[in-house]
């Protein structure tokens, strides 16, 4: 562990019991008292997941709405002050560089919220199509803590340690100054779990103690610490994309089906000719959701998916659903196989395994299970 990049948080998932691994360079939880019981804690109580090796930019200026439009699908000109908007950032083939938060902020200009395995090479995309704009853009990630709290209960528990009034904030909003637990923050009303849920941001060194105040705030509506292992597993139910997975330098958010994040009459940007191309043609390819028919097998990322004999794709994410007590599966096929009820085969170290084509998300907050 000596090598690896350690959050502001290392010393305190050693003191709750949290198992240590190499997540891309970080040395991180992933887990604490278990994956399954921490993911249902999130579905019905409250977690709380270290997310502080997440990256943040801000970018300032006179030109800053014109590098952040150019470099993302997404319109970011629709975003007010407090308003938080969720867009890929493409090359100029479609492929997607990285996905981001753009965060509006007051007074002008945009905290970007990157992939920590990225953070490095969005700075360089950043900063290299910034040339002859009025901007400046600073990499904020080593000096900034981040905790999420995540689940039906978390309002209740952060309201109890900020005198902000967290009820009047929606969806994808966010407020900046906020004290909580006595320290400066900016609190978004954003998560990676499908639930509902705050992801708050402070000074590095305010991070081990904020963390402390929310899991004392939470001890008796069941908050729970949370790892990498949960991270994913709800993400995965909530079907959110993760970096590497569903969406990378050469799938585009038209193939991960995230259209509805890709703008076409914003003006131009990196990749919109490529993108505009394949919306009018059509994509190749498609991400589906999946569902075991055989049992026995759990779908794991880079499994063959099969057609007959064909390989005819592979899986980019898989795992048992602790909320559906089923194995499901997410992955690319032609589009033309990527029909709702269709059966497909999957290869399970070298057996053939039924599976069926659903609808995603798999999980919707409010829905029934």
């Amino acid at each position: 562990m000596e090598n690896l990049k350690k959050t502001p948080l290392f010393e305190t998932h050693q003191k709750y019991g949290g198992r240590i691994v190499d997540f891309g360079g970080w040395a991180l939880p992933v887990q604490f008292s278990g994956i399954k019981e921490e993911h249902l804690a999130v579905r019905n109580a409250a977690g709380l997941f270290d997310v502080s090796h997440m990256g943040e930019f801000f970018v300032r200026g006179k030109d800053a709405l014109a590098l952040v439009q150019r470099i993302t699908c997404n319109d970011i000109s629709k975003g007010s002050p407090g308003r938080v908007i969720y867009s890929p950032m493409c090359n100029e083939r479609g492929g997607v560089v990285d996905d981001l938060m753009a965060c509006c902020l007051e007074g002008g200009g945009y905290m970007l919220v990157v992939n920590a395995s990225n953070i490095d090479k969005d700075y360089d995309w950043v900063t290299s199509h910034a040339a002859g704009l009025d901007v400046k853009v600073e990499n904020a990630s080593p000096g900034t803590g981040e905790v999420a709290v995540q689940g039906p209960r978390s309002e209740e528990i952060l309201q109890r340690l900020t005198d902000a009034n967290l009820g009047e904030m929606k969806y994808y909003r966010f407020k900046e100054n906020v004290k909580v637990a006595g320290f400066r923050t900016t609190v978004a009303r954003t998560g990676y779990t499908g639930e509902d849920g705050f992801e708050v941001y402070c000074d590095a060194p305010d991070t081990q103690a904020l963390w402390d105040a929310i899991m004392e705030a939470g001890a008796d509506d069941g908050i729970v610490p949370c790892g990498l292992g949960a991270r994913d597993t709800l993400r995965f139910e909530a079907s959110m994309p993760l970096y590497g997975h569903e969406l990378d330098d050469e799938r585009t958010p038209i193939e991960a089906g995230f259209e509805r994040f890709v703008s076409f009459t914003k003006g131009d940007y990196i990749g919109r000719e490529a993108l505009l191309k394949q919306k009018t043609e059509g994509p190749r390819i498609k991400l589906i959701g999946f569902e075991m028919i055989d049992r026995g097998g759990v779908p794991r990322a880079g499994y063959p998916i099969t057609s007959g004999c064909a390989v005819v794709g592979k899986v980019t994410s898989g795992n048992y659903s602790p909320t559906f007590e089923k194995n499901l599966g997410m992955g690319y096929v032609p589009a033309q196989m990527a029909v709702v009820g269709a059966e497909l085969g999957l290869d399970v170290r070298g057996r053939t395994m039924k599976v069926k084509i659903v609808q995603m998300p798999f999980y919707k907050r409010g829905a029934k299970k």
